[in-house]
């Protein structure tokens, strides 16, 4: 009789060799194309926070009041830059590489448009930004400008979802997979605890987030018919 364990150590081993087997294709497209998007975003979003206009300050909400300052939080928040490559990294083939990429340049595309036509900021929270704190780079580089919808809340919910389904088709573990919603739900958490985002703009960028990832798995599964069809009709 063969033990749970020895049977958990034949299954392991699996799930890593799919993700290692995902990562390697298409590596290099995937190192310079993620690489070339995320440098190119941040001129295009600071510049239309210097030019869309005087900006509406968003109003607080009873929770923004209960979330407490927590500038060590600040490492999770620059995370989303770590996070949102994995979805890239993992992705099987050039199909799911570009799906993954066409919906976060809509996305991008999307809030942009409502920068530029809804200018938001959040309000001028009392916090220490002076050089040589923790806050001081991210507030003079990125004001509070841009706020609705959050783009670091769309990205990371986003990505959660393309992550989810990544790992669930190569038979990941539970713990892995708990650990992709822990991560984004931490960066989600981190945009309000470092100040940068207020419930409203968290809220917006939120459905972004889940919109664009229920059309992705909408897509994947309609390929994965359409692939089952095709190979019927082969044999």
């Amino acid at each position: 009789m063969i033990s749970s364990s020895a049977g958990s150590a034949a299954i392991a081993p699996t799930w890593r060799r799919a993700l290692r087997d995902r990562c390697r294709t298409l590596l290099p497209l995937k190192l310079i194309g993620n690489t070339l998007a995320t440098i190119g975003f941040f001129p295009l979003y600071f510049w239309v926070m210097r030019h869309s206009g005087e900006a509406w300050v968003l109003p607080l909400t009873p929770i923004d009041r209960l979330v407490a300052f927590w500038p060590a939080l600040l490492p999770v928040y620059l995370s989303l830059w770590l996070y949102i490559a994995l979805p890239v990294l993992f992705s099987r083939d050039r199909r799911e590489l570009t799906a993954f990429s066409l919906a976060c340049a809509l996305m991008t595309t999307i809030a942009l448009i409502v920068f530029w036509c809804l200018p938001t900021a959040i309000p001028n929270f009392t916090i220490d930004t002076s050089p040589g704190t923790t806050l001081h780079f991210l507030k003079t580089k990125d004001s509070a400008g841009n706020a609705f919808p959050s783009l670091h809340v769309s990205f990371s919910v986003f990505a959660c979802v393309v992550l989810a389904r990544q790992l669930r088709s190569v038979g990941a573990p539970a713990w892995l997979r708990g650990l992709n919603l822990a991560w984004a739900a931490g960066i989600v958490y981190s945009t309000m605890a470092v100040r940068q985002h207020v419930l409203i703009d968290v809220g917006g960028g939120f459905v972004l987030g889940v919109v664009f990832g229920l059309a992705t798995r909408v897509r994947a599964a309609a390929g994965s018919v359409s692939g089952i069809a095709g190979a019927g009709r082969a044999a």
